[in-house]
C-alpha cells in the first residue's frame, strides 16, 4: 500500500534529524511513531476503563475513606 506524506520544513528537518539519529528510513521512522502512537492511545483507553470499574467497585468504600 501506498501513502503520500505532505511535509513542510519543518517535519523535513524534524524526519533528517531523527532518522540520522536512529539510523531508520524514513518510512520505517514513520511506521514506528504511528504504531507507537496507536499502542499509547490504546493503553489509555484501558486504563480508563480500569479505573471506571475500580471506581464501580470501590466507590462508596473511596468515598469513606475521603472523609475521614
Amino acid at each position: 500500500m501506498a501513502l503520500t506524506l505532505r511535509t513542510d520544513d519543518e517535519l523535513e528537518r524534524a524526519l533528517d534529524l531523527l532518522c540520522a539519529q536512529e539510523g531508520l528510513s524514513r518510512q520505517e521512522l514513520i511506521r514506528r511513531a504511528v504504531l507507537e502512537r496507536a499502542e499509547r492511545a490504546g493503553h489509555r483507553e484501558r486504563v480508563d476503563a480500569a479505573a471506571e470499574s475500580a471506581v464501580a467497585r470501590w466507590g462508596e468504600v473511596l468515598d469513606r475513606l475521603g472523609t475521614v
